[in-house]
């Protein structure tokens, strides 16, 4: 067991350990740690607590310090700075004739390094940008080309269902999202009904991916013959979610009906396959 905090970055939802040393750490607390970018200003999720080791990525660093009134301070002033520095390259970009959208910006705790953030549809030659930049702000310069999904991390938005995206609050890491999941689904391939605010097929289709995907295979193949207790019918269409089918089925009369069976109200000699979900066309979007 090890005793360990646990910290968020801005503009991240993944939770990060740290050793607490001998200071104590309460949720909302600042705590000041050195990262590959550098000292940075952490916010406390996870106050002190013991975890298993299996639970750590070793080696598990320590914290510098508690934050301080100081810092907070410190904190405030980078972030007011920023607006400035946006101000700054906004114009120079617009000075150089550079086809960049800039997103955001910040600086490091320490202001060993100021961080743009932009998005292009193409490659962008920055490197006169960047000598320029830096005599202005005396510190080293960081331009990062970042895509859709990370803008609407960066910035927040509405997504079509009425929350705030989950980009923006909960997700750690980026899922492959694939057009596919839609089509298992057997939801609509309308952009306007499956993209989110990015443009990109939405990350909740991934959510509940699994149990479609498994649910898939205990139904009938669409086409295929099953018998029912009304007869032998053909399946025209599967409901994953209530696990029953439309059957189309030849009455006493000759005239032909489509009527709606469970799983448990079917004998089913043909079942779809983990090969049929690989067989349907695909792109990750």
């Amino acid at each position: 067991m090890a005793k360990v905090i646990g910290i968020k970055y801005k503009n991240s939802a993944k939770v990060y350990y740290f050793d607490p040393l001998e200071y104590e750490f309460s949720v909302g607390d600042g705590a000041i740690v050195e990262t590959p970018r550098g000292v940075e200003y952490a916010s406390v999720v996870l106050a002190n607590k013991e975890v298993d080791d299996s639970e750590i990525v070793q080696p598990l660093k320590p914290v510098i310090r508690k934050a301080t009134e100081q810092d907070r301070e410190t904190l405030a002033k980078n972030l007011a700075d920023k607006e400035k520095a946006l101000e700054i390259i906004k114009e120079k970009v617009a000075e150089m004739h550079l086809e960049m959208k800039l997103v955001d910006a910040e600086y490091t705790f320490d202001r060993s390094k100021l961080i743009f953030y932009f998005t292009a549809d193409g490659r962008v030659d920055f490197r006169d940008l960047v000598r320029v930049l830096a005599s202005i702000f005396k510190t080293r310069i960081d331009l990062r080309q970042i895509y859709e999904r990370d803008e609407i991390k960066f910035c927040g938005a509405i997504a079509p269902c009425g929350r705030e995206c989950c980009c923006a609050t909960h997700l750690s890491d980026f899922k492959k999202v694939s057009i596919k999941m839609a089509k298992v689904q057997g939801l609509s391939l309308n952009p306007q009904k499956i993209n989110g605010v990015c443009g990109r097929l939405m990350c909740c289709l991934d959510y509940e991916n699994e149990y479609y995907s498994e649910t898939f295979k205990l139904m009938p193949k669409v086409g295929s013959r099953v018998h029912t207790p009304d007869g032998e019918g053909t399946v025209e269409s599967n409901d994953l979610l209530s696990q029953t089918a439309r059957v189309k089925i030849m009455l006493k009369d000759g005239s032909f009906d489509i009527r709606t069976y469970g799983l448990e109200d079917m004998h089913i000699g043909e079942r779809q396959t983990a090969a049929d979900i690989e067989a349907l066309p695909d792109s990750e979007v």
